[in-house]
C-alpha cells in the first residue's frame, strides 16, 4: 500500500454568497490552492458548510455527472428542466449534466455539511445525451451495520445510483478501536477524506498510518490487497471514492 496524506492546509478554499457557504476543496480546479486536481475520473470534491442559510444562483453545466451529498441540514436544487426539489440528511442529488443545464442552490442550517463531488464520462458522449436530474433519499441507500461499523454503499454495489463514470463510494462511521476491512485493487486510487476523528490505515499488523480530521488521503497498491481502516479513542467517520487511475477516453474542453 502507498499513501498520500493532505492536510487541510494543502487543500483549496472556496466560498459563496458573501461567506455565507464555505468550502474545503480536496480537489479543486486549477488555481484554488488544492495540490490534487483530479484522480481518474474524479474531477472535483468539495465540502461546502452554511452556518445557517446560503444561496448559489443559476450557473450553466456540461457532460460532467455531478453529486451531492447531504450529511448534515437541507438543500434545496431548481434547474432548467423545470426541477424543484428538496432533500435532507443522507439524501443524495445526482444531475446529469449531458448537452447542458443550468441549476441554481440553496442551503439550509443549523450548520448544514454537504459534499458536491464531480465526475467525468467521457464528455464527448455524454454532450450528445439529454441532461437529467435524479434524487435519492436517505432510506433509499443501502447500509450495513456491524461490529461497531456503519456502511453506506452510496455508489457500486446494490446503491441504486447509476453513474457512466466508472466509481464506487462509501460512507463508513466507525466506533472507537473497531476497524473497517477494504480490498484495494490494482490499477485503482482509494481517495480518503476524514469527516470526523482521527485514526490510521494498516496494512498487515505491523505497518499504520496515520490521519486526523479533515485530511484528505490517495491510497495506491501494485497489487491487490486488504487494507484497514481503524478508529482510534474516538469515532471516526470517512468518504472512499475508488476509481481507476486514469481514464482512456479523449476528451472535450471542458465546461464547468
Amino acid at each position: 500500500m502507498r499513501i498520500r496524506l493532505y492536510t487541510p492546509a494543502m487543500q483549496g478554499k472556496g466560498k459563496f454568497d458573501g461567506g455565507n457557504i464555505t468550502e474545503q476543496k480536496a480537489i479543486g480546479f486549477p488555481g484554488e490552492g488544492s495540490v490534487i486536481n483530479r484522480v481518474g475520473p474524479l474531477y472535483y470534491w468539495a465540502w461546502a458548510h452554511t452556518p445557517k442559510e446560503g444561496y448559489i444562483p443559476p450557473h450553466p453545466h456540461c457532460g460532467f455527472e455531478i453529486m451531492t451529498y447531504v450529511i448534515r441540514g437541507t438543500a434545496e436544487h431548481g434547474d432548467s428542466l423545470g426541477t424543484r426539489s428538496t432533500i435532507g440528511e443522507g439524501g443524495v442529488q445526482v444531475i446529469k449534466a449531458g448537452s447542458g443545464v443550468s441549476h441554481e442552490e440553496r442551503f439550509f442550517g443549523p450548520d448544514m455539511e454537504a459534499f458536491q463531488i464531480w465526475f467525468e464520462p467521457d464528455l464527448k458522449l455524454e454532450a450528445k445525451k439529454k441532461p437529467a436530474y435524479e434524487q435519492f433519499d436517505r432510506d433509499d441507500i443501502p447500509c450495513k451495520e456491524q461490529n461497531g461499523s456503519r456502511v453506506k454503499q452510496i455508489l457500486g454495489g446494490e446503491s441504486p445510483i447509476l453513474l457512466t463514470a466508472d466509481a464506487r463510494m462509501w460512507d463508513v462511521e466507525l466506533k472507537p478501536g473497531h476497524e473497517y476491512a477494504h480490498t484495494l485493487s490494482k490499477g485503482t486510487t482509494l481517495t480518503a477524506l476524514a469527516v470526523r476523528g482521527a485514526g490510521g490505515w494498516k496494512e498487515g499488523v505491523a505497518h499504520e498510518e496515520a490521519f486526523h480530521e479533515r485530511d484528505f488521503m490517495l491510497l495506491t497498491s501494485d497489487r491487490e490487497e486488504e487494507v484497514f481502516l481503524h478508529a482510534g479513542d474516538e469515532d471516526v467517520r470517512m468518504l472512499l471514492i475508488e476509481v481507476p487511475e486514469r481514464v482512456h477516453y479523449g476528451l472535450l474542453p471542458k465546461k464547468i
